[in-house]
């Protein structure tokens, strides 16, 4: 799924708690991990995830389903070129705990570390 289509379903919803069951829902559409991806474990998560690259294409898993949808947007953010994840991320103004904020930080440096 492209980023812009996670955006503009998001701004759709208005409910807070529809929008993070939204964002649970997006985790089960994460593609398979490659044999041949680069994976590298998150550090700053509570949960454990790891995010792996393949012939210039971001690849991700959690153990979480919420992490695992949050994975889902950052990854479809990077593989579509956004160049300012941690910005675009914020204007998706999804109600995470601190928790989970030091996790989006986390994947965020993974991933651009890599790009």
């Amino acid at each position: 799924m492209k980023y812009l289509e996670i955006k503009n379903i998001l701004n759709k919803i208005t409910d807070p708690v529809d929008r993070l069951e939204f964002v649970m829902d997006l985790g089960m559409r994460l593609s398979p991990i490659p044999g041949s991806a680069l994976c590298t474990e998150v550090r700053g998560c509570a949960s454990r995830v790891q995010i792996c690259h393949d012939n210039g294409i971001f690849y991700g898993d959690a153990d979480s389903a919420l992490v695992r949808g949050i994975v889902m947007i950052l990854l479809a953010m990077a593989n579509d070129g956004i160049s300012d994840l941690r910005s675009e991320f914020g204007s998706l103004k999804l109600n995470l705990g601190a928790g989970r904020l030091n996790g989006v930080e986390g994947i965020i440096k993974e991933l651009t570390t890599d790009l």
